[in-house]
């Protein structure tokens, strides 16, 4: 069962998203229970061959980039999975772009199955808390209604390395090359 997480004009000579896709340690409730990611469960998905998909709001057809193409690099960090989106030239990605710039979409989600053993259950207290341990990661999604609400998008405008200094990250967004 695939379960989903909600976190100018472009041109076509680079403009990227950057940001987090799933936040390590920091509890979100879906009602029913709260989810926690733990550092580490994206592993064996980043380090297989298989292809994820970078998606606008879970849809197939409003496809970003992938993994495969290289147009969708993913990472882990202390602080999350990280990614960084080369937005290509198309209805999806424009839009996507200007919806980003205007702070209508600024958070990410991501599509996952739990592998066999992959996650586990406890009771503390009145909240079922469940740790995502191990997922089979196939798509990051770009929305503006995420699940876990410390996602993080930011365009940009010219080549940088992922960071995790949010502050840095949003002065950078605001400076165009």
């Amino acid at each position: 069962m695939l379960e989903v997480r909600s976190t100018g004009e472009l041109r076509s000579d680079g403009k990227k998203l950057t940001g987090y896709a799933a936040i390590f340690n920091s509890e979100t409730d879906l009602g029913g229970f709260v989810e926690v990611i733990r550092n580490g469960a994206f592993r064996k998905s980043l380090e297989s061959a298989s292809n994820i998909r970078a998606l606008y709001h879970h849809q197939g057809d409003a496809l970003l980039g992938t993994t495969r193409s290289k147009t969708l690099k993913l990472r882990e960090d202390p602080h999350g999975l990280a990614f960084e989106l080369d937005l290509p030239n198309t209805t999806h990605g424009r839009d996507l772009a200007i919806l980003v710039e205007r702070g209508d979409v600024a958070g990410c989600s991501f599509g996952f199955r739990v592998r066999d053993g992959g996650d586990r259950w406890e009771q503390r207290g009145p909240s079922l808390v469940r740790e995502l341990l191990d997922v089979e990661l196939s798509e990051v999604t770009l929305t503006a209604d995420p699940a876990y609400a410390d996602t993080s998008v930011a365009l940009r405008t010219r080549k940088n390395i992922i960071n995790n200094d949010t502050r840095r990250l949003w002065l950078e967004t605001c400076l165009w090359d």
